[in-house]
């Protein structure tokens, strides 16, 4: 009997909302081209979590699904190997968009406080979305309509618990003495709590059977979220608060590091450094380190001349243009370090003609905290990265977005830095913060959560006294 070859073939099936495809990693085999809509699952179904070929796009979100060619460097050509003509075309295209970001944030920057703090929370907004329509799944959706509610819903408690912590307690002196928010500010906290509670409640409400393991997962998806990018960038918001310098210092290590490391990459890069991120280098990484300990030492001393750049938040309207004045941090005060007598030596011997004595040499102590920041931003802050390409990989995406040419989504170029913001906050907090003492907020706080109407009365008219007898006129 003639036997007979039964033909397969395997046809994308389109989907409704649109043609895009992605390519499957398949491991020792050519990745084959399947769409996105070919509902290949590789989880239980109804489990909730989006699996490779289950993410599908939503109108409105920017996520671009790419192929991926393998889940290591082999097969993955670099930088410095790529063709002339794509290469150079490629780094155009990110060289003028890195620009452009470059001067959109100085312009943010030197608007003042206000407008970086909400340039941060609007960045935060665009991150959290992009992460969290990963796991989004419109057909669950349309069946499940309360789902993406509690997505937001959760991010505004959250975001109203940590942004009016920081409020409060940077502005104690108006919160304490307005009507309406003194309430606002004394139960803070119980407010924030029934505001969670209302959305456990609401999500337990609206639990529907057949579909408990895909909402809990979604539970858990939006949590998760919340602690990696809100959490964290919440403590990019209280950097401002110290300082810009604690907050333009180290997005610009992070900067410098990247782009330090895209160009020894591109010129000279051989060695693949990590699996996850295959067309990063060790050339790369080491060329990068050298060049941001360099930029870091003398960025900080420049900055350190600007009371703008290190004085604290006392109020929103102040810009580059206020002519904000304080009592600087000591690491922002110039000093004079002694030279050990065996390199002063040396010195004064190879350089006879400079006419210097090298006993003494000076540079800010912010220039020392510097180099710290600088190995951070350079050798733990890009594991914040590579943290970001092993999510990618899992879902088989190339990027978060496509909303920045030649450089992906916003969490793209954010992963980092939600990382180096933490590490800054706790490095300033553990080395560097000041006692501030007794202030007029801490009193006011006091005053008004203990003593009562005839005892505030009583204090105010004995502060009076007390000002007359100093020959003070109110």
């Amino acid at each position: 009997m003639a036997k007979h070859k039964r033909k397969t073939s395997t046809q994308a099936t389109p989907q409704s909302g649109g043609s895009d495809t992605s390519a499957d990693t398949v491991p020792n085999s050519t990745a084959p081209t399947v769409t996105i809509g070919h509902k290949r699952r590789l989880t239980p179904p109804g489990s909730g979590i989006p699996t490779p070929t289950d993410v599908t796009p939503v109108p409105g979100t920017p996520v671009e699904r790419r192929p991926v060619k393998s889940d290591g460097p082999s097969g993955v050509v670099l930088l410095a190997d790529e063709s002339s003509s794509k290469k150079w075309r490629n780094a155009a295209v990110r060289t003028l968009w890195t620009f452009v970001m470059i001067f959109a944030f100085l312009g943010i920057l030197l608007a003042g406080h206000a407008y970086v703090v909400l340039f941060v929370v609007v960045l935060q907004v665009l991150v959290y979305k992009e992460v969290i329509y990963i796991g989004v799944s419109p057909a669950r959706d349309r069946k499940l309509p309360w789902n993406r509610f509690f997505h937001w819903y959760f991010l505004m408690a959250t975001n109203y618990f940590l942004y009016g912590e920081t409020l409060i307690e940077r502005f104690k002196p108006y919160f304490y003495v307005d009507a309406f928010l003194m309430p606002l500010a004394t139960h803070h906290r119980f407010i924030s709590f029934c505001l969670y509670t209302l959305g456990v409640v609401l999500f337990v409400i609206n639990l529907k059977k057949g579909h408990y393991k895909f909402q809990f997962s979604q539970f858990g998806w939006t949590h998760m979220v919340l602690l990696i990018v809100v959490c964290q960038s919440h403590f990019i918001i209280n950097n401002i608060f110290e300082g810009l310098i604690w907050f333009l210092l180290p997005a610009a290590l992070v900067i410098c590091n990247d782009i330090a490391a895209y160009v020894f990459g591109f010129f000279f890069g051989r060695t693949p450094l990590i699996a996850l991120s295959p067309k990063k280098t060790w050339e790369g990484f080491l060329g990068a380190l050298f060049s941001t300990v360099v930029f870091g030492w003398f960025f900080s001393g420049y900055l350190s001349q600007f009371p703008y750049m290190y004085c604290p938040v006392r109020d929103f309207k102040t810009s580059s243009l206020s002519g904000i004045q304080c009592v600087p941090n000591p690491v922002f005060v110039l000093k004079d370090y002694r030279l050990p007598p065996m390199l002063s030596g040396l010195l004064r011997f190879v350089l006879p003609f400079a006419g210097v004595p090298f006993r003494t040499v000076s540079f800010y102590p912010m220039q020392l905290h510097s180099l710290a920041m600088a190995i951070f931003a350079s050798v733990v802050a890009p594991f914040g990265g590579f943290f970001a390409s092993g999510f990618k990989r899992a879902f088989k995406i190339k990027d978060f977005g496509d909303s920045i040419p030649g450089h992906g989504g916003i969490t793209d170029r954010m992963d980092c830095q939600f990382l180096m913001g933490l590490f800054s906050y706790m490095y300033f907090k553990s080395f560097i913060g000041a006692y501030e003492g007794v202030t007029v907020g801490s009193v006011l706080e006091l005053a008004v959560q203990s003593l009562k109407e005839a005892e505030l009365v009583e204090l105010v008219g004995k502060l009076r006294e007390f000002l007359d007898g100093q020959g003070i006129e109110l």
